[in-house]
């Protein structure tokens, strides 16, 4: 049976476990967030939330796994804002799938 599991900074995800989510807490050492991000996504899940800021520091590890249909990766706001970095993906993704931005009509995109 597959897992949802949630990564980034302790404040931003502590609450995803009352959920039944996996939460895996990152202090900052990006080595250790990308180990563990491997981890997860050659593990048994299949969704892992990770937050907006970690997936901007880890935008090499993600790329890796962009292509493989497990796990789905979804960025997520964390406990300092919204980035926009899930909603650029979100973008991307349908202009791929679509061959056009049917969700954004803007010049800016």
């Amino acid at each position: 049976m597959y897992k949802a599991a949630v990564i980034g900074d302790y404040d931003s995800i502590y609450g995803f476990g009352a959920l039944g989510l996996d939460v895996f807490p990152t202090d900052g050492d990006l080595t250790q967030a990308a180990h563990q991000l491997r981890r997860l996504c050659e593990g048994n899940y299949a969704v892992v939330y990770i937050t907006e800021a970690l997936a901007q520091e880890l935008s090499h590890e993600l790329e890796h796994y962009s292509t493989a249909p497990l796990p789905a990766i979804i960025p997520i706001p964390g406990v300092t804002g919204n980035t926009g970095v899930g909603i650029r993906n979100v973008k991307h993704f349908v202009e791929q799938a679509v061959g056009s931005d049917i969700i954004f009509n803007d010049k800016n995109g």
